[in-house]
């Protein structure tokens, strides 16, 4: 997920400081996406370098509050940025690689490795994974905010489409070598 939009979406709602911003990114993620909170202040410091955002005018010396804390509004660029993010769809190109992609791509091509080995060590770590996701997404209830909900269901299908993505790779794997490319 782009931090730097994550953090536009939630000053829409309103005036924020760094800490509000990283809880309410994380509660919004069912905590899978944890960030730190100097990951926040950074995108920050290049959200209002590029125009995006802006400190609260209504603070005291440097936009700080009573407390020391900066608060940060949305400008109107920065909502304009927002609107074309949510029109604009994702591209599978625009994702991080996948690194288990590559890494049984290297296993394969690689003398001495145990593709199959490497494949059932990742469909026990999935299937742990999924079981634990099924577990989290029993213990939301009517009351979980729906963003919460949709990220742990996203998450159990990429664990199952994974799985039957290995699946595939053993069957791939088995056939004669002839088969094979």
């Amino acid at each position: 997920m782009s931090v730097r939009h994550g953090l536009l979406a939630l000053l829409s709602r309103g005036l924020r400081y760094g800490y509000q911003l990283r809880a309410e990114f994380e509660a919004s993620t069912a905590t899978t996406w944890p960030l730190n909170i100097g990951q926040v202040y950074t995108t920050l410091s290049r959200l209002e370098r590029d125009g995006l955002v802006s400190r609260d005018d209504q603070g005291g010396q440097d936009g700080q509050d009573e407390q020391g804390r900066v608060r940060y509004a949305i400008t109107s660029e920065g909502r304009d940025e927002l609107d074309r993010w949510f029109a604009k769809p994702v591209s599978r190109a625009d994702r991080p690689r996948d690194e288990l992609v590559i890494k049984l791509a290297m296993a394969v091509t690689t003398p001495g490795v145990d593709v199959a080995a490497v494949i059932r060590a990742q469909r026990s770590a999935t299937m742990r994974s999924l079981q634990e996701l099924t577990r989290a997404l029993r213990t939301l209830d009517a009351s979980t905010e729906a963003a919460q909900r949709l990220v742990v269901d996203s998450m159990i299908f990429h664990a199952e489409a994974e799985q039957r993505w290995l699946d595939h790779c053993e069957a791939v794997l088995a056939r004669p070598s002839e088969e094979n490319p």
